[in-house]
């Protein structure tokens, strides 16, 4: 066990799993604050002698960033795996131990640098998503109505005086999906009606988008006639209550759902869209109080069925719209111009580190942002 501990200066070099969580070929350096050793999915990296580690996982993120190690890796059922014998059999040229110092020390101040602008500006980025959370509530509250009274609901703690606070079954008629057996076969030819499953979450999953028009599956007019799945119109609101939990949308066109979602169809009283900021409001509390299970999260329909809603008349559910959807708009500028910036960091970064390991960038001539601005 003890030959396979890091030690200080080894580099971890993710070799087997693929997507962003797994990024074959990427290193990192260890820095020897506690034992640890590698997994299986990660091959340890020792430095030969007069090479310095820091130098060494700038020129492994270099590679990386330019797909150096796309030629290395293979694929087996879905999973990427590096040939790391392959990848290191590869010729490098390097610099000698004296120039790999004076780089990585350049590297480590700028870097470090543009590292703390990044973390400044995702700062600012969850500050914007709390903002917006905090400003949807607030609309669906009333927070800003003079006249409160105390509010019954658990995610509420005051409502305005005029409004009503309601249970939901009683304006709007709650349904289910269901998912259609995959046992006969003919119930799944010629399917041409849109049905909402779980794979749909990700297109709500930033709050940004109101309404589903497109799903990945549909069933057949035969398949919704053989199950207790409904045909819901355009309108009508969706909630996941299992894997993806908590998630919520209107439905663009007619469409209907696996068992996955209960369904609103809402009636005269009440504004669907409306519902969903309502929902998307509650959904802290949806999850905190309601959902059960401790690996998969599931809202279970007696619940659903008893969930209370504030209700004001029509023309201000409308005006509540209004002031949610014009100040998400602003917000969501601002946090799209932080994501861009965060992005042109990155770049500015890993150009930086190109440039200085490929000799492109003579550091002993380039000197740190900080004296630079003197």
């Amino acid at each position: 066990m003890r030959k396979n501990l890091l030690r200080e200066g080894d580099l971890i070099l993710e070799k087997s799993g693929g997507g962003e969580k797994q990024p074959v070929g990427m290193a990192v350096l260890f820095t020897g604050a506690e034992a640890a050793v590698c997994s299986n999915f990660c091959a340890r990296v020792t430095p030969a002698e007069r090479t310095d580690p820091r130098f060494l996982s700038y020129a492994l993120a270099t590679a990386y960033a330019q797909g150096l190690t796309q030629s290395a890796i293979k694929q087996t059922t879905g999973i990427q795996n590096l040939d790391s014998g392959a990848f290191f059999s590869s010729p490098w040229a390097y610099p000698g131990f004296d120039e790999q110092c004076r780089i990585a020390n350049f590297l480590d101040v700028e870097t470090g640098r543009i590292d703390r602008l990044v973390e400044t500006q995702q700062r600012v980025s969850a500050t914007l998503i709390e903002r917006r959370t905090a400003g949807v509530i607030a609309a669906v509250t009333g927070a800003h109505h003079p006249d409160q009274r105390a509010s019954a609901l658990a995610w509420a703690n005051t409502l305005p005086a005029h409004w009503s606070e309601v249970r939901l079954g009683l304006v709007a008629r709650m349904g289910s999906g269901h998912t259609p057996s995959r046992s006969r076969p003919e119930w799944w030819i010629d399917c041409t009606i849109p049905w909402i499953t779980t794979g749909e979450v990700s297109q709500v999953r930033d709050d940004r988008r109101e309404e589903i028009t497109e799903t990945r599956e549909k069933i057949s007019k035969l398949g919704l006639e053989n199950s207790s799945a409904e045909l819901c119109p355009p309108g009508t609101v969706v909630l996941c209550r299992t894997a993806s939990a908590g998630y919520s949308a209107v439905m663009g066109e007619e469409m209907a759902t696996s068992q996955d979602f209960a369904t609103w169809i809402c009636g005269p009283l009440l504004d669907p869209y409306y519902l969903l900021w309502c929902l998307r409001a509650m959904r802290q509390d949806l999850l905190g109080r309601l959902a059960m299970g401790s690996t998969h999260k599931t809202i279970y329909v007696p619940d659903l069925q008893m969930l209370r809603i504030p209700l004001p008349d029509l023309a201000e559910q409308r005006r509540v719209l209004k002031n949610i959807r014009d100040q998400n708009q602003r917000i969501d500028r601002l946090a799209d111009a932080v994501k861009r910036q965060i992005a042109l960091l990155g770049e500015r970064r890993q150009a930086l580190v190109t440039a200085a390991v490929t000799g492109q960038l003579d550091v002993t001539t380039a000197r740190p942002a900080h004296d630079r601005d003197l």
